[in-house]
């Protein structure tokens, strides 16, 4: 990427655990700018390979002092959180946390507020837009009205490897050769490279001081969603898909149809889906007098596939649609036990002599999940990921960001990575619909003779009578479940693991 004319400035990112985010950073300190970035749970960049090259500080956009310290000597103040798929309510809490953001942006002597926000349809009343869109536009104007200088992006489908809008569309493309569409398959839609995304972020920076505008930003293409799906066939090497709209397939139906065939959740492709009713196309490409074409950019429809489909082969893909936790998700660590005195902890147990090294035996600790699969009774792993699903969940179908490593607050499955102690310690929170908190810990330890022994634990904390329910009418399944796991981890640490032992596929 091109070098920043106006280096050395110092950028506050917030989101930097989310999609764009956590690609924005290494670009401007590529760029040459400092970086300090706000999460509300630090511990989650710790193994971002960047890490060390920034300053990160504990905060919440909705919490004015952390917020305020998190701004303080702050040149340029990036807002890339929003409240997509939190459920009702999530407008008013994106208009708290903006006008919050920019109050303490405004008494901290910020210079710039950058924010990218959603691509709205022209000639369209605030009130017929989508509560997501409508809520973008909202956290738009509050900035552009902020006493600091903003600069608003407006994009509508993002499409790169890992990108929400990237695997909906991929995963309903590649899984239904002919499909029963909604309506809103004939709408417009002008997609974006994450790439060129990223470059537009990147030069808001050194914009000058005084601009304080929205600007519209998408490719050279113009399709409808079913083009899209068309040309990523071709571009995949796919046989040509059969479309057919059906005008009754509401926002709510078709969401729950785009939730059972493709990763994304329901609380995410509901808004997804509304969004696109509406037809977002760019009023003009004036952006380009502040930020140059660079020859091929901005990048083809095309182009951008092949780059995001290279990306997924290559086992590349940096940060995903869910690298930021899902709002409602459990998010309590692990209670420390025995002295924890929060009530019932229920827990199996499981340890096995492993006939490896301790160094085999944590390379298939750490590549559980997705394509590898849970090393036991797939069929019941299978049928808890649908049952999630049908009820709202993530299910099983989010996978892994890469084959072989993992790293804090990785999305595995319908886990998240709470904890990694590379080596010795994996620890699986769980994200599905549970009636209580639910955790997953998986050990390599040194044996004598250079073998290892493996450790598992499975604990759970009720909530309400509904959870011990829970617990005692699953129980009488975890000998086949966590028993099977740790026998197979064990076989194939060592070499003989039984191929009917593993869940193959998403």
């Amino acid at each position: 990427m091109e070098t920043n004319p106006t280096a050395g400035l110092t950028c506050l990112v917030t989101g930097a655990t989310g999609y764009i985010g956590g690609r924005l950073v290494p670009e401007l300190l590529a760029a040459g700018h400092r970086v300090r970035c706000l999460a509300r749970t630090p511990e989650k960049l710790r193994d971002y390979p960047w890490i060390r090259d920034v300053e990160v500080v504990r905060g919440d956009v909705q919490d004015a002092a952390s917020v305020t310290a998190a701004l303080q000597d702050i040149d340029v103040a990036y807002y890339l959180v929003h409240g997509l798929g939190t459920g009702r309510g999530f407008e008013e809490t994106d208009r708290c946390g903006a006008q919050t953001f920019a109050d303490a942006a405004d008494a901290a002597g910020t210079l710039r507020i950058v924010y990218l926000g959603g691509l709205t349809p022209a000639g369209v009343r605030p009130q017929d837009l989508s509560p997501h869109l409508r809520s973008r536009a909202e956290v738009g104007e509050i900035f552009l009205r902020s006493p600091v200088p903003a600069v608003v992006l407006r994009a509508a489908v993002v499409i790169g490897s890992g990108s929400a809008s990237f695997e909906m569309l991929r995963y309903l493309t590649e899984r239904l050769p002919v499909m029963v569409t909604p309506s809103w398959v004939g709408t417009r839609i002008q997609p974006i490279a994450v790439r060129d995304v990223l470059r537009y972020l990147t030069a808001s920076a050194s914009m000058p001081e005084s601009l304080n505008r929205a600007f519209d930003i998408g490719g050279p293409d113009v399709m409808t969603y079913a083009q899209m799906m068309r040309r990523y066939a071709d571009v995949a090497g796919l046989p040509r898909r059969l479309i057919l709209p059906v005008p009754m397939l509401t926002p709510r139906l078709s969401s729950h149809w785009i939730g059972l065939i493709t990763p994304v959740p329901r609380a995410l492709a509901r808004p997804l889906a509304e969004s696109l009713r509406h037809e977002v196309v760019c009023d003009g490409h004036d952006i380009a007098q502040y930020v140059p074409d660079l020859p091929g950019a901005p990048l083809s429809f095309e182009r951008a596939l092949e780059l995001a489909l290279r990306r997924v082969r290559d086992a590349q893909v940096t940060t995903r649609w869910s690298s930021a936790a899902l709002p409602g998700a459990p998010s309590d660590p692990l209670p420390t036990d025995p002295g924890w005195a929060g009530g019932s902890l229920y827990t199996d147990k499981r340890q096995l002599a492993v006939d490896s090294s301790p160094a085999a035996l944590w390379r298939v600790i750490e590549g559980i999940g997705g394509a590898n699969g849970w090393y036991s009774f797939p069929l019941a792993w299978a049928l808890r990921g649908w049952l999630d699903r049908l009820v709202g969940g993530v299910g099983l179908r989010r996978g892994r960001r890469d084959t072989e490593r993992l790293r804090v607050g990785d999305s595995l499955d319908f886990w998240r990575v709470e904890e990694i102690e590379p080596g010795r310690l994996l620890r699986l929170r769980a994200e599905m619909r549970l009636p209580g908190l639910a955790w997953l810990e998986l050990c390599a330890e040194p044996a004598p003779g250079g073998r290892a022994r493996y450790r598992q634990r499975a604990l759970f904390h009720p909530r309400g009578l509904l959870g011990h329910l829970y617990w005692w009418s699953v129980s009488p399944f975890h000998a086949f479940v966590f028993g099977g796991m740790a026998r197979n981890i064990a076989h194939a640490a060592s070499g003989t693991a039984p191929a009917r032992g593993r869940l193959r596929g998403r």
